[in-house]
């Protein structure tokens, strides 16, 4: 049975997991992180607090999310 990860889980608790970081970030600034958690789910987590908690997404909320950032739907978000 696979294991369901629920939002605010430790991320160092997430058995097996394969964090990746983007390219575009270098060793001095903090970046988000992400790994397949299950067949349908990530979980992200802030590489500054490596240990700390994962946002738990599916596979459609990310794509739904991605496509909205390549849209513009985000960019009055950004400081």
């Amino acid at each position: 049975m696979e294991q369901v990860f629920r939002n605010g889980v430790t991320a160092s608790s997430i058995g097996g997991a394969t964090w990746r970081k983007a390219r575009a970030s270098d060793s001095y600034n903090a970046c988000v992180e992400i790994a397949r958690v299950a067949e349908d789910e990530v979980a992200l987590r802030n590489s500054r607090f490596p240990e700390g908690p994962a946002l738990v997404f599916t596979r459609a909320e990310v794509i739904a999310f991605l496509a909205g950032a390549r849209a513009g739907e985000f960019d009055g978000m950004t400081v």
